[in-house]
């Protein structure tokens, strides 16, 4: 057999991009259910039915495209409304009447009949694309940015006094390591207070992430500083998360409306499972510590 050396020049000029489509067996279950559509001046609750009877994936689908929700934000939607029990084709096919009234509820009629009866341009489509690119990402980073600023405003006004750093690196209990975390009270060379904020939905926080980066931070600090989660989104959401063995502890649920001097008034022992949110909308801040009552006087006013 004859032996030939390639060189680099060689093999980089004879790469090639791999063409591939967008549309899948779903995306085209998708379009059918898109096409079959009729246009009219006025939907009803028996139109949205029609979209989930033959194909139920598909037809949810189309129903998220009208909303412009993602999958996550309308899964989320449907389990606050619907309760415990799931809300794939299961849930719809045995409590139909439900199902279809939290849909509504959302908005889809109202949003069908505008989406149908809208005059489309060329300019239109070139926002969409653009809404669904980039615009996609830069949802999620707004999010994040907006609890991140909403929780620096109480930080600020309850520890200003003792001083803390913000999007920085602490100092571990090794002295000698770091890890990254959104604020450190008093300072990130010796903080008594880590607080970790992740918006749901945001990029880079799904549930994997949050948990992957409370644990790092969770095994760098040392045993007596305190590891506050603040997040969004629904009780459901927080239920599912899995903290292993923490005891945590619930602080409040924050809203635009709470006083930070009562941050650390009701330390109340507490599990995940158990816990109660006065606000799907509203941050919760979690705490893990080792001991609850460890928490002196000065930390509670």
């Amino acid at each position: 057999m004859r032996r030939r050396r390639q060189t680099v020049d060689e093999l980089l000029n004879s790469l090639s991009h791999i063409q591939t489509s967008w549309k899948d067996q779903h995306a085209e279950g998708v379009t059918r259910v898109i096409d079959a559509i009729p246009k009219k001046a006025a939907y009803g609750l028996p139109d949205i039915e029609c979209l989930l009877e033959h194909d139920f994936e598909a037809g949810l689908t189309a129903i998220r495209l009208v909303l412009e929700l993602s999958k996550d934000e309308l899964s989320l939607a449907l389990k606050e409304s619907l309760g415990p029990g799931g809300v794939g084709v299961t849930r719809y096919r045995n409590d139909r009447g439900a199902y279809l009234a939290s849909i509504e509820r959302l908005g889809v009629i109202q949003a069908m009949q505008e989406l149908v009866n809208t005059p489309v341009s060329w300019r239109n489509v070139l926002i969409e694309r653009l809404k669904s690119g980039r615009g996609s990402a830069i949802k999620g980073q707004a999010r994040g940015r907006f609890l991140e600023d909403f929780t620096e405003a109480f930080v600020e006004r309850v520890f200003s006094d003792v001083g803390f750093d913000t999007r920085c690196r602490f100092v571990g209990a090794s002295g000698t390591s770091t890890e990254k975390a959104d604020f450190a009270i008093p300072s990130k060379q010796d903080p008594r207070i880590l607080i970790e904020v992740k918006a749901y939905g945001a990029t880079g926080s799904k549930q994997t992430d949050v948990l992957g980066d409370i644990a790092r931070i969770a095994d760098q600090k040392r045993h007596d500083t305190h590891l506050l989660l603040v997040t969004d989104g629904s009780r459901g959401k927080l239920e599912s998360m899995t903290f292993g063995s923490w005891s945590t502890c619930r602080i409040r649920a924050l809203s635009p409306e709470s006083t930070p001097r009562r941050w650390h008034k009701n330390w109340k022992p507490t599990s995940v499972n158990s816990a109660e949110t006065t606000d799907s909308d509203s941050a919760g801040i979690w705490c893990h510590v080792e001991d609850p009552d460890s928490l002196g006087d000065g930390m509670r006013s």
